[in-house]
């Protein structure tokens, strides 16, 4: 998960100031002293740590912070907003040329996901109604060009070449024609990499910067490499004047140094990370959603944001309508729990509820929750929408069927049907509920706006409803 040893580290320390009603400047060194060892553990930059750490015990021993009524939170409070502007403080967006195409150049390091993420980039444009063009400017890498063209068919996005024989400065001059020409909105050029920072390397990117006039050149790093991620970033920005970095593997980057030492270093803001492997897991970055969630404290609007674009929600509403009247069945479990899977590994979506990344032993088994939906799968239709038909040779066909053993079959069996019981109780409450709610305002238990007003045993059922989820 991002960050997360750095959250842990950081946590820790502040859980020591959240309950005191009191601090004094002893306390606040003390803390500060906690996220220094925090912050170099996680490879940030030693010279941003420095500054950060001075910005950070300037503000929380002010008179505003010790003199508050909680001024344990007063000081997480002044480190979140810090984090925030450490990290750029607002959203970066992607440049809109006056006069189409925009053109983007993609620079970079072999091997930090360059190509890949121009295909994401390309995903992440049409989501914005635009037309992309990908160019395969990368004419030494074996199968380079191959790999664009792969990816261009995976998003339905025309690809640009002209082979391995031509410059890449005469590719990028006549790519940026044929989308004059053919009106698309955006080229995306994919430049070569080197397995280092060279001469030849940079000569090449000039000439190719010359020609195209790019609005944005973004370059790809590997969040991962932390210290030489950053190092990289300011040799490129250098040569070529970047305009933002495009951090990747942003999701198995547990420390963070990248993130958090980039744009104090280049002066270039981070405008999008790759949060995973598939097509549509690039995503803008936030500084302020990230410093929330590595403060413990969640990135609620982004699980909004993920959940509005991946769930069906004129499946949602029968689902709703169903069991509202007590009906539930297997398809509609199966329906729930691929529609959350939509949203991404389950163990990311927990970590941007706030408090979540506290559980240290809070693990996802996805395997087992592939079982389960193997189990659902190997019903009949009729089994599914009537349970009362699987008798025990047709729930040993299940087992086989499904790779698994008759007593899991049993133990999930017997899970549904307590759920199946407390979906009728839904039912019945649902109905009070909607008479008590022309009198005191309130509506359905979490089908209305106003569902978090009741006590928690009135509310209804979130998914997994009654299932327990397979953590360990």
């Amino acid at each position: 998960m991002a960050f997360e040893s750095l959250a842990s580290r950081l946590q820790s320390a502040f859980d020591k100031l959240r309950g005191r009603g009191k601090i004094d400047e002893q306390a606040v060194n003390e803390a500060m002293r906690e996220v220094r060892l925090a912050l170099l553990e996680a490879d940030v930059n030693f010279k941003v740590v420095k500054d950060f750490v001075a910005r950070v015990k300037e503000r929380a021993i002010g008179q505003e912070v010790l003199k508050s009524l909680t001024p344990g939170q007063m000081v997480i409070k002044v480190v979140n907003e810090e984090l925030t502007e450490l990290m750029g403080g607002n959203v970066a967006k992607i440049a809109v040329a006056a006069k189409p195409p925009t053109v983007v150049m993609m620079v970079g390091l072999q091997g930090a996901g360059k190509t890949t993420t121009t295909g994401k980039l390309a995903k992440y444009l049409q989501k914005q109604n635009r037309k992309p063009l990908l160019v395969a400017g990368d004419i030494y890498r074996p199968a380079a060009i191959k790999q664009l063209q792969v990816l261009g068919e995976q998003v339905k996005a025309p690809v640009f070449t002209l082979g391995d024989q031509v410059s890449p400065v005469e590719i990028a001059r006549q790519a940026i024609e044929h989308a004059k020409e053919n009106h698309l909105d955006y080229v995306l050029i994919d430049t070569a990499g080197r397995l280092h920072i060279d001469e030849a390397l940079m000569d090449e990117l000039k000439q190719v910067r010359e020609v195209a006039k790019p609005d944005e050149i973004l370059l790809v790093v590997d969040a991962m490499t932390g210290q030489d991620a950053v190092n990289v970033a300011e040799s490129f920005n250098q040569q070529l004047e970047l305009t933002g970095v495009i951090l990747t593997k942003l999701d198995g980057d547990t420390r963070g140094g990248a993130a958090l030492s980039v744009k104090a270093v280049t002066g270039q803001p981070i405008k999008f990370a790759g949060m995973g492997e598939k097509l549509d897991s690039l995503e803008p970055f936030h500084p302020d959603r990230m410093a929330s969630r590595i403060l413990g404290m969640g990135d609620v609007l982004s699980l909004i944001e993920k959940a509005q674009e991946a769930v069906d929600t004129e499946k949602a509403k029968e689902m709703e309508k169903q069991m509202r009247q007590g009906e539930f069945t297997f398809d509609m479990f199966l329906d729930s729990m691929q529609q959350m899977r939509k949203l991404g590994p389950l163990e990311d979506i927990l970590g941007m509820m706030p408090g979540m990344n506290k559980m240290k032993d809070l693990k996802v088994d996805e395997k087992q929750l592939g079982r389960v939906e193997a189990i659902v799968t190997s019903m009949t239709l009729k089994e599914r929408a009537n349970p009362d038909l699987l008798n025990a040779s047709r729930r040993k066909r299940i087992a086989a069927g499904s790779g698994t053993s008759v007593q899991e079959v049993n133990r999930f069996i017997k899970q549904f049907e307590e759920m199946k019981k407390m979906m009728k109780q839904f039912s019945g409450m649902a109905d009070k509920m909607q008479k008590k709610s022309k009198k005191k305002g309130f509506g359905l238990p979490f089908m209305g706006k106003s569902a978090g007003n009741l006590p928690l045993k009135e509310r209804g059922p979130g998914f997994p409803f009654n299932f327990k989820p397979p953590f360990k």
